[in-house]
């Protein structure tokens, strides 16, 4: 395959990967889905979803919250597997290549909101004004599609059409215990994301569940997927009971309103003996 023709998929994917920004949310973006497609691309896709997995992993907790902005992982996980795979190297290169490659085009993706995006959000307020949903619609699609989904695409094809020499060149000079270290880092980086990932969502009313599963999986050796079950199963049976209170709850306050309401239609139809004229 040539290299303007893996140079046009590897954009094809960054922009699928990107479509939710106009087409709604999706999980096309994790590097999981992004990895695997560039593998497949690349002509071997079992080391993209390898690389996929462990890029998930370091970036599991990377969400935007407000106005904090994650690095942009799809242009990262695209080109780092692009990149690792396309020198023969290891995981370790494609998590070194991938998170400066993202945390690089965040400036473009920041770019783009500032000077592309507004010109469409004015428009769609306009229509919104006028009451034209189509053209609000429409506004939405194009946005999506010029301020984030094309110029991610084309950063992405070019950067591969025109860096990918330089990349192998580089990546034959780094030594070989730069690599191994590079191997060690990409061991603890899972636990990073995590921590990112319990830094958002960890509160005194899930700690137990924490350690819950820490102990299934330390002491009791119980594997990945038996305590995602066990915490699936546990997360169903607690959600059920909450459920079924709270319609329970809204059973009894509305059986207790339909009283007083009865109770008052009633005591307004009680003859008043001392006002009453006979």
């Amino acid at each position: 395959m040539s290299i303007e023709l893996t140079a046009l998929l590897l954009a094809l994917i960054a922009m699928l990967a990107n479509a939710e920004y106009f087409l709604g949310s999706s999980m096309l973006s994790r590097p999981l889905v992004t990895c695997t497609l560039a593998g497949l691309v690349m002509g071997d896709i079992t080391q993209g979803i390898i690389i996929g997995a462990t890029l998930e992993l370091a970036f599991v907790g990377s969400f935007s919250i407000g106005g904090s902005i994650p690095p942009e992982i799809i242009s990262g996980s695209v080109l780092g597997t692009a990149f690792a795979i396309g020198a023969g190297k290891s995981t370790e290169i494609a998590l070194t290549l991938g998170i400066p490659i993202a945390s690089l085009v965040l400036l473009v993706k920041n770019l783009c909101f500032l000077f592309i995006l507004p010109y469409f959000v004015h428009k769609a307020d306009k229509y919104a004004s006028e009451g034209n949903g189509k053209g609000m619609d429409r506004m939405n699609i194009l946005g999506g599609f010029f301020s984030i989904n094309l110029p991610i695409g084309l950063v992405v094809g070019f950067s591969y059409l025109f860096g990918s020499a330089a990349v192998n060149s580089l990546l034959e000079m780094i030594p070989k215990f730069i690599i191994d270290g590079l191997g060690i880092a990409t061991g603890l980086l899972p636990a990073f994301g995590f921590a990112m990932l319990m830094k958002i969502m960890i509160k005194k009313t899930n700690t137990t569940f924490f350690v819950l599963g820490f102990a299934l999986a330390v002491y009791m050796k119980v594997p990945v997927t038996g305590v995602a079950i066990f915490g699936a199963c546990l997360a169903l049976i607690l959600t059920g009971y909450s459920a079924f209170n709270g319609k329970k709850g809204a059973i009894d306050e509305g059986n207790q309103q339909l009283n007083t309401n009865t109770g008052n239609a009633l005591a307004s139809q009680e003859i008043d003996y001392e006002n009453e004229e006979f």
